[in-house]
């Protein structure tokens, strides 16, 4: 019996210890399990601007190529690589013995023509004083009428031949004014301000202007340079001509350079390869990213810009300083009347939502405009889980869902 009593006992203390242990294995489980924490954020005072992103290239404001207009061989060079020239410069000389040559030739082909006018115009006085002497002599009936008539057909030749010389005048005048235009384009002249970017031909160099007008050097205009950027269709419906930009150049990617927008091109740059009824380029022009080129100027008097640079070119589409902001991330879904729910940390660590008004939303920060406060501190990814439950910390970009749904 006491063996019995003595076996009883033993059982309720194994059990009382049994279940010692387990309390203390959870008790000691919820002791070394942190309390939850969040990835949050503080609403803070800053400048913000949502922009459009465009890959630039740098164009000079104005090029010209300078070109013969006559063919021969280029006698002299008078520029250099990189020279800044001026409006009339002297850029270069085509010998000019075969353009003096037609010249005079020109020259000698009017001067006889206007002897034989000369000639005729002696021929018409005494022409008109025959006629005369006939018709008084017709009156006086000691003339004949044939004899009259025929001293009037020979008046009336002598000022049709006059006429008909005029006319070869005005010709050979023509011819002369094209010899001297033709003499004067073997002077090359600047036809504007600008600096030398391309020699295209050398001195010594042939060049035959019969077909097409040969280029011998390129000028740009430098002062003012051209940035053309190429917007895309997704973000081409929200830039307008006189939007602010601003571009940086790999030379120096902290220097911005500010502008107005000039324009936007009605058609990208494919439209001028493209046919109009070509199935296959409608169809391939589907399966390619469409942009349209942006332009704007921006002043360089320092010539630190130059041609066929690249651009990292932002549009701004709305900007404003001093506002408060929160990480993007920490927007909840937006709802029906425009605003979001954001989940707001108290001071005691306790979550709770609030509805929010937002402005200007870059993808990166967003404008808040009502229901929160600077210094509050939003979240901006999920709670941490328990280490055993296998889940993460939520965190970074793009809309959250909130905790409490």
């Amino acid at each position: 019996m006491k063996n019995s009593a003595f076996g009883a006992v033993a059982k309720v203390v194994g059990v009382v210890a049994g279940v010692t242990v387990i309390a203390g294995g959870i008790w000691a489980s919820l002791r070394d399990e942190p309390p939850p924490s969040f990835a949050t954020a503080p609403a803070a005072i800053a400048d913000i601007e949502a922009t459009v992103l465009a890959a630039g290239i740098l164009e000079a404001s104005r090029m010209v190529s300078v070109g013969a207009q006559v063919s021969g061989q280029i006698k002299s060079l008078r520029v250099k690589l990189g020279d800044k020239v001026k409006a009339g410069d002297a850029i270069a000389e085509i010998d000019a013995i075969t353009q003096e040559n037609e010249l005079r030739n020109a020259q000698a082909a009017l001067a006889s023509v206007k002897a034989q006018r000369s000639v005729q115009q002696a021929s018409l006085k005494e022409a008109s004083l025959a006629f005369e002497r006939q018709r008084m002599m017709l009156a006086e009936e000691a003339s004949s009428r044939a004899d009259f008539e025929s001293a009037e057909a020979v008046l009336q030749s002598t000022r049709a031949q006059i006429e008909a010389l005029d006319a070869q005048i005005e010709q050979a005048s023509a011819r002369v004014d094209t010899a001297l235009a033709n003499l004067s384009y073997t002077k090359i002249r600047a036809p504007m301000d600008g600096t030398v970017v391309a020699l295209v031909a050398k001195e010594g160099q042939t060049v035959n202007a019969n077909q097409s007008a040969p280029t011998i050097v390129k000028l740009a205009k430098l002062d003012v340079m051209t940035v053309s950027a190429e917007i895309s269709e997704a973000d081409v419906i929200r830039v307008r001509p006189g939007q602010t930009v601003y571009f940086t150049i790999l030379g120096d990617p902290l220097k911005r350079y500010y502008a107005k927008l000039r324009t936007v091109e009605p058609a990208p740059e494919s439209i001028q390869s493209e046919t109009t009824s070509s199935a296959s380029s409608s169809a391939s022009s589907t399966t390619k990213a469409t942009y349209y080129n942006g332009l704007f100027e921006v002043p360089n008097p320092n010539s630190e810009l130059r041609i066929s640079m690249t651009a990292q070119v932002s549009v701004v589409l709305g900007e404003a300083k001093g506002a408060l902001t929160i990480p993007s991330s920490a927007l909840g879904e937006r709802d029906s009347d425009g605003a979001h729910l954001v989940t707001v940390i108290g001071d005691d660590g306790t979550p709770s939502q609030r509805r929010v008004t937002i402005g200007i939303d870059n993808n990166v920060n967003a404008q808040v405009l009502e229901g929160v406060s600077e210094g509050e501190k939003v979240v901006v990814g999920e709670a941490t889980a328990k280490a055993d439950s296998g889940q993460g910390g939520g965190g970074g970009g793009g809309r959250r869902r909130s905790l409490f749904y």
